[in-house]
This record gives C-alpha cells, sequence and structure tokens, in this order.
C-alpha cells in the first residue's frame, strides 16, 4: 500500500463521520411525552380535532365523465351516453371554457383562414353548378338526345353538386368536433358522409364477417351489400351480430335504430325470419317467418323503430313471434332484413290486403321480395335452448316444447374380410 493510503485515510474517515453527525444533528429532536401529540397541538393553538368533511361527489356531467366507472353509472342513473372521446371529456374536467374557433394558438387560427378561403371558393362553385341544373331542367330533351339522356345528365351533376357540398366542410375544425361531439345535424350532407366513413371503417366489416361467417348468405339471400346501420336492442340490451340471446329477453318485440346516409325519407319493409327451422318429414331445414311489416318510414333524423308499437301508416302482416328452439336442435339464426320498397314509395292498402292474406300462412321470402327494391340493412343474432324457453313457448301457444330432437347415428357399413394372401 502506497504511503499516501495511510497519511489520507484518518482524514477521509474523520471527514465521513462529521458529515453523517452533521446530518443527525440537523433532524429536530422530539421530546418524550405521555399524552398523543395532535391532542396537545391542538389544545396549544387553540383549534377543535374534527375531521375535516370531504368535498360533494361531482355531478354524473356527459361531456366530462373520464373513467369506465363513471361512463357505467352515468348510463345506469340518467340513461346517457358520454359525448366525445374518453381523452376530450378528460380534457375538458380542467378546461378554461374557451370556444373552439377561438383556441389561442397562432397557427391554428392560421390555418382557418385558409379553410374559410377554400370553403368560399367551393361555395362560388355550388353557386355556378346549381346555376347549370336549372338551365338544364329548363332546356327541352331533344336537344340532349332525349328524355333518357337528359335524365342521365341529371343525375350525375346532382351528384357532383352533393360532393362539393362535402368538400366544402371536409376539412373544417368545427365540423369535426361537432362529429366528435354527436351533435351533427344529419340533414346536412357533411355528416351523413363522415358517419358513413366511421361506419364502413369497422361496424360494417364486423357485420359482413358475420353474415359470411354463419352463412347467412348464401342460405337466405344469394347477395347483400348494405347500405344501412342496423342496431338491435331488447329494452337496455344492445345485441351485437352474431350474439346469443336469452329466450325470455327476446320474447318482446326488439327496438330498432335504422341509420340511412343519404337523403330523404323512405318508406321501408322489415322482416325477421328464422331459417333453421327442422323439418322431420323431409329431414332438413326451411324457413319461418316472425315479423313482418310494410310501409315503415325512416329517413336520416328519424331512426328508431319499435316492432312493438309502429306509428303512421305502417302496416303489421305478421306481429312479432318469438324466435324459439326445440331441445336439441342446432342454434337458430335470426336474421332481421330491411327492405327498401321501390322508390321508396308507400303500398296501397288493397296492395297490403293481398300481402296479407297470401303470406299471413304461408310465407316465402323469394316470393314477397319481388315487391320490393333491395335490400338495404341486416341484422342478426341466434337463440338455442334454455331453461327459460318452454315457459317462452307456452306462453307464445307453440306446440313442441316437450320434444327432444336427436341425431340418427348412420347405419354402419357391412364388414367385408379382406384377402390376407394378398398381403404376404
Amino acid at each position: 500500500m502506497a504511503p499516501s493510503a495511510h497519511l489520507t485515510r484518518p482524514i477521509h474517515n474523520c471527514s465521513r463521520c462529521w458529515v453523517r453527525r452533521d446530518v443527525f444533528l440537523s433532524i429536530r429532536s422530539r421530546p418524550f411525552q405521555t399524552g398523543a401529540t395532535w391532542s396537545i397541538d391542538a389544545s396549544v393553538n387553540g383549534t377543535s380535532s374534527t375531521p375535516e368533511v370531504p368535498p360533494p361527489p361531482r355531478p354524473l356531467d356527459p361531456n366530462t365523465v373520464s373513467t369506465p366507472r363513471l361512463e357505467r353509472k352515468l348510463l345506469r342513473i340518467t340513461g346517457q351516453q358520454p359525448i366525445g372521446s374518453r381523452r376530450r371529456r378528460a380534457a375538458l374536467q380542467n378546461s378554461k371554457n374557451i370556444p373552439f374557433e377561438q383556441l389561442p394558438y397562432q397557427c391554428f387560427q392560421e390555418a382557418r383562414k385558409l379553410l374559410l378561403a377554400d370553403r368560399e371558393e367551393k361555395l362560388k362553385q355550388i353557386e355556378e353548378e346549381r346555376r347549370r341544373i336549372a338551365k338544364t331542367q329548363a332546356t327541352p330533351a331533344e336537344q340532349y338526345g332525349g328524355e333518357f339522356v337528359k335524365k342521365g345528365r341529371l343525375v350525375r351533376m346532382q351528384k357532383y353538386l352533393e360532393k362539393l357540398k362535402i368538400l366544402a366542410d371536409i376539412n373544417d375544425p368545427v365540423v369535426k368536433k361537432r362529429f366528435e361531439d354527436g351533435e351533427g345535424d344529419f340533414n346536412r350532407p357533411i355528416y351523413r358522409f363522415l358517419a358513413d366513413r366511421e361506419w364502413r371503417k369497422q361496424r360494417r366489416m364486423i357485420l359482413m364477417q358475420r353474415i359470411n361467417q354463419m352463412h347467412v348468405v348464401p342460405d337466405v339471400l344469394p347477395y347483400l351489400d348494405p347500405t344501412a346501420e342496423v342496431k338491435l336492442a331488447f329494452g337496455r340490451r344492445n345485441v351485437q351480430p352474431g350474439d346469443f340471446v336469452d329466450s325470455q329477453i327476446s320474447e318482446t318485440p326488439p327496438r330498432l335504430d335504422i341509420q340511412v346516409f343519404d337523403k330523404g325519407e323512405r318508406c321501408v319493409s322489415v322482416i325477421a325470419i328464422d331459417p333453421d327451422v327442422p323439418n322431420l318429414e323431409t329431414d332438413g331445414f326451411e324457413s319461418r317467418c316472425h315479423f313482418l311489416a310494410v310501409n315503415v318510414p325512416i329517413s336520416p333524423v328519424s331512426t328508431s323503430v319499435s316492432l312493438s308499437a309502429l306509428s303512421g301508416n305502417s302496416k303489421i302482416l305478421l306481429p312479432w313471434q318469438p324466435p324459439h328452439a326445440q331441445k336439441g336442435s342446432p342454434y337458430h339464426r335470426l336474421i332481421l332484413l330491411i327492405y327498401e320498397q321501390k322508390d321508396g314509395q308507400r303500398l296501397e292498402a288493397d296492395q297490403v290486403e293481398k300481402l296479407s292474406a297470401k303470406y299471413k300462412t304461408s310465407f316465402k321470402l323469394r316470393s314477397f321480395t319481388q315487391h320490393l327494391d333491395q335490400a338495404i340493412g341486416v341484422h342478426m343474432f341466434r337463440t338455442i335452448w334454455d331453461d327459460s324457453m318452454a315457459g317462452v313457448m307456452q306462453r307464445a301457444g307453440i306446440e313442441g316444447a316437450n320434444i327432444e330432437l336427436k341425431r340418427t347415428k348412420p347405419e354402419k357399413l357391412p364388414y367385408k374380410k379382406k384377402d390376407g394372401a394378398r398381403y404376404r
């Protein structure tokens, strides 16, 4: 060991001890006492020792709830859905309530100026296109080569006009904010476009996956291209496509929410069909209609349809029959189809009476859809035998609750002993 190490070690140990001693002395010593510390301090300061009252809980606001527990509590107590995204609601809890258009960000305000200038240009193009449409409508059809050519030209011009209306507002941050907050007016094309794009991004893909996975196409329809979003609910139970629903829940008629993404009011027909009814005579399956209604009005702003009480000029040809499956049978698929009537018009009273007399006893989907245009929406759920199925069938007057279906075992092929000499 170097001689310098022997000389510096006592100095180093001494300085380390002094540092520890300074730290120890800097700690305030507490004298011994027999009573409680807080009671002594309270008596000295002259204040009471009562615990502080916690602040009252915040009211449930759909704009500020930001945890899953509070979201469920809000839905259970008030029946309201939270507004906007969870990140937005968490940010609003401590914000200063500055209007969105007046946010003090220079880049944001400069970008808004550019967007407003672009919108003014689009509005001028919209006015010009409207003048062209009015001029085309006033021009005789002979100059365009016939009425058919003129009609096609007007259709293309109307589509271009709707596209300009969307392009005028597609980049507006205020429009996007209102749409995310659920405050969009579906009378305007931009909000219908944004809702359609959001639906096709994921929810429509899941729906088509269930439809193809469970062979709704081609068992029920040879082809299906839904253009309207259909939501199904039994009371507070929202049913996702392909869910199993308890028979006691599906005993009552459901509520539909049919959201279309093009303008105008139209009449549709609602069909509920079960394609998995076992036929013991033919050893196969057949279809059974559980609900049939015509002249049901819907629009982009009027979407709710309650199958228990249709309003207006709607006509129920077949009332709701609870879905049921006998014991031992595989699960049943219940398909709800939304068909748009021809040109979106109502069916006349005499035509409705003919349809009611024809399809009240026996229903054929292909024969009935000849009077309609095309299927614009679809939803489905599944049912299977459960503990409450017998009671549901008894209350609805449906026979067969005491019958259990069993699969027949295939006959064995006759055994034939092979010649062993061929294997030698």
